[in-house]
């Protein structure tokens, strides 16, 4: 029971996350000013442009957390097991959360674009 909740959760999740950011896409385009088109398709899809900033952001941290304890965790448990080992485990371990980190900056940048993109 409690595998199948998992696996279709797993599911569900999976398929919002990819169908929210199909949403922004404008459906269809009018002729004329080319400004005035980037101010309507701007307000017709600020919701969404805002919608999918907060989560790039919000998964990317979330993600970024995850992997950053199971890391950290699994180095610890290494190192209990082997105390001398302590000084080869570190570096990689150090080198992994710091390109955890980096995506995560990478999610930062990019909603920060979609933000301002929405601003402008």
């Amino acid at each position: 029971m409690k595998r199948t909740v998992k696996i279709l959760s797993s599911i569900v999740t999976f398929l919002v996350v990819l169908g929210i950011p199909a949403l922004a896409f404008a459906g269809d385009v009018t002729t004329g000013d080319p400004a005035t088109m980037k101010a309507e398709g701007l307000a017709e899809n600020y919701g969404l442009i805002a919608l999918g900033a907060g989560l790039a952001i919000g998964l990317a941290a979330l993600g970024g957390g995850i992997g950053q304890g199971r890391a950290a965790g699994s180095a610890l448990d290494g190192i209990a097991r082997n105390p001398g080992a302590a000084g080869q485990i570190r570096g990689p371990m150090i080198l992994g959360l710091a390109l955890i980190e980096s995506l995560v900056i990478y999610a930062l940048i990019i909603g920060l674009l979609l933000t301002l993109k929405v601003g402008a």
